[in-house]
């Protein structure tokens, strides 16, 4: 069996600034949820912490977990979290893995991360383990087809690599959130083009978003024509983002 890949650091400083995407699309899982405002959320995949504020805004006398594997991320969400005093906590730990989570919680969320676990099996296995007799799940991510223009001129240039993601199908996932053991299972996905208004704002997003696992095998002198060899030969500004769906809940 292969060990688990290990999780990338990231620019926290600059995914702050430059990821209104993630930041929209909270909003719509997040309904899917019906938070009565008193539970705890584990937030899976907390980055710098600007979605977690949106999920406690909806918590009147609830309280979050964050969960991050990225030192940079969590270091960054601790500052922009810190108004909300013991209402939060934020953990380091790896999806991949057993979470160091003491209590159960009443819900999970998670926005543009799962995509990067390569192991959904143990990821949902993982999230079952933490989760409260009937507590609720939901969450989206990138799915099969997700980037898929970037993905054909990745194979083009450099060694060909195409990523580190794991764009799963809708039915892929039901079968594994069943098999973690979940229940009232659905998942279900759609295209969402993101078009940016120019060149510099796309290759900004390019290098912060997508292509930084790229960019790491790479060195820094290089960093600039990648992204310029790659956005070149995309057709236009946008990104085909297709994201991939899901709710679930634990038995109970």
């Amino acid at each position: 069996m292969s060990e688990p890949v290990q999780p990338r650091d990231w620019d926290a400083s600059a995914y702050t600034e430059l990821a209104e995407p993630q930041l929209r699309w909270a909003g719509p899982i997040l309904d899917r949820l019906e938070l009565a405002g008193d539970e705890t959320v584990l937030d899976a995949g907390c980055g710098s912490g600007r979605v977690t504020a949106t999920v406690l805004d909806r918590l009147t006398d609830g309280r979050v977990i964050g969960v991050d594997a990225s030192p940079s991320m969590l270091a960054e969400a601790r500052v922009n979290l810190a108004s909300y005093g013991d209402r939060v906590t934020i953990v380091e730990a790896d999806l991949q893995q057993p979470l160091p989570i003491d209590a159960s919680v009443d819900a999970v969320f998670s926005g543009a991360t799962f995509h990067w676990i390569p192991d959904h099996d143990a990821l949902f296995r993982h999230l079952f383990d933490v989760m409260r007799p009937g507590a609720r799940l939901a969450a989206q991510c990138g799915g099969a087809g997700n980037v898929a223009r970037v993905q054909a001129v990745l194979a083009t240039i450099g060694d060909g690599w195409t990523g580190p993601w794991n764009f799963a199908t809708p039915e892929e996932t039901e079968a594994r959130l069943r098999a973690a053991g979940f229940v009232h299972v659905r998942a279900w996905s759609y295209p969402q083009p993101e078009p940016f208004e120019d060149r510099e704002a796309f290759d900004a997003f390019l290098r912060m978003a997508i292509l930084g696992a790229h960019l790491d095998r790479l060195p820094a002198d290089e960093h600039d024509a990648f992204v310029a060899a790659v956005a070149d030969r995309l057709p236009d500004h946008t990104i085909d983002y297709v994201r991939l769906n899901f709710d679930a809940r634990r038995p109970g």
